[in-house]
């Protein structure tokens, strides 16, 4: 077994720039924590009527709500899109052999939350949050994870951000099939034609930024207009703007590198902000109880832990792939825990899964309290049950 990892293990190096991934994905977890008590007291305060109507002033006939989450968001898309392309073309995803862990793992994960969350309410009106539960959120699940420093193998820290990244393109699809409402066709071949052109000048290894971020705003627009969701014209545009070797000169690169900061620092909180600012109900206890939010937190919890356990086990029983170096099945364990933290990708299907005010904010209790629990109950498990030595191999 251990000759047969060793040209899979060479795959899970971190590279400068994954490293600056993993450090700047860390902070905005902080961050995000930070925001969400802070908008969650203020909303809970005599402040309470001032804060949150600033979310529902209006800019241009959009909200301040709905700018963040359907225009700053597909910019948050369009740096998920340009790590998933950096993946594939020269990261962990590069071999099919190494990436069929983390890709079994991230469709367990996904899988199983969302057949927990049908079991508790098919043929419910709550049945259309069953995406609601099948996501991962990467900045709060790595934050955690690196706070346990090197208690982790360093092999545990990239297994996440594959499958955090698999997961986020199957929460994209998700949206895009699931929660897309009303096709306009003209705009929606608008969009088409843009990404058409735009894959033109790709092939002509056009490399000027400018074309592809104007003509990606109009796309935007159109699919703002389309019926599918907005934020997906992000990732399109990822993938159509050149990615060459993919060094440090390479379109794809230097818009990653600026984007990094500007959707840590900035477009997350702002989100966090805007999506945490709730007014708790006097019922909310009692509610927690609902099918609706047991089916979002156990999704959680216990839906994505063993979703990735059982299909990790499966990639390898099949012989399709093996575990890391430095990893044991306590650590899949472990990271399956933290992966039940769902928060960004999960508030934002929820907005999309239901139309009722009270709906939306039930679920985002659930979805806090879910995550929270998943995240205590993944660092006491890596922190105190797994028992294995850690072995740190770069």
């Amino acid at each position: 077994m251990q000759q047969e990892s060793k040209p899979i293990v060479s795959l899970w190096i971190l590279t400068s720039l994954l490293s600056r991934f993993l450090k700047s994905e860390s902070k905005a977890g902080i961050i995000l924590m930070i925001c969400t008590v802070v908008s969650l007291f203020l909303a809970n305060s005599s402040f309470s009527e001032g804060y949150t109507h600033i979310w529902h002033i209006e800019i241009a006939g959009m909200s301040v709500e709905h700018i963040i989450n359907d225009a700053l968001m597909a910019v948050f898309f369009l740096l998920v899109g340009l790590e998933i392309e950096r993946q594939i073309y020269i990261g962990e995803l590069r071999q099919l052999r190494a990436a069929m862990l983390p890709i079994f793992a991230a469709i367990g994960g996904m899988l199983v939350p969302a057949l927990v969350h049908y079991g508790f309410n098919g043929g419910t009106p709550y049945q259309s949050g069953f995406g609601i539960p099948m996501a991962t959120d990467i900045a709060f699940a790595l934050g955690v994870l690196l706070l346990l420093g090197d208690k982790v193998p360093v092999s545990l820290k990239i297994f996440l951000v594959a499958l955090a990244i698999i997961d986020d393109l199957g929460a994209i699809l998700i949206i895009a099939i699931f929660y897309s409402k009303g096709i306009a066709w003209a705009y929606l071949g608008a969009a088409a034609a843009i990404f058409v052109f735009l894959g033109i000048l790709n092939r002509l290894k056009v490399y000027n930024l400018t074309p592809y971020l104007v003509l990606g705003a109009v796309a935007w627009y159109c699919m703002l207009h389309s019926g599918i969701h907005a934020t997906i014209t992000g990732v399109i545009l990822a993938f159509v703007i050149p990615f060459g070797d993919g060094e440090d000169d390479s379109p794809s690169y230097i818009l990653e590198h600026k984007l990094t900061g500007i959707v840590a620092f900035a477009i997350l909180p702002l989100f966090a902000l805007a999506n945490t600012a709730i007014v708790i109900p006097d019922s909310w206890a009692d509610q927690l109880f609902s099918s609706h939010s047991l089916g979002i937190m156990l999704g959680l919890m216990l839906g994505k832990p063993l979703g990735i356990l059982l299909f990790s086990w499966l990639a390898i029983k099949l012989n399709w792939s093996v575990l890391p170096d430095g990893m044991n099945w306590s650590h899949v364990v472990g990271v399956g825990l933290l992966a039940g933290i769902g928060f960004t990708m999960s508030m934002f299907i929820a907005v999309l899964a239901f139309d009722s005010p009270e709906l939306i904010i039930s679920a985002k209790i659930a979805i806090m309290l879910g995550s929270l629990l998943s995240a205590v109950l993944g660092v006491f498990w890596l922190l105190f049950l797994n028992k294995a030595p850690v072995q740190n191999h770069v």
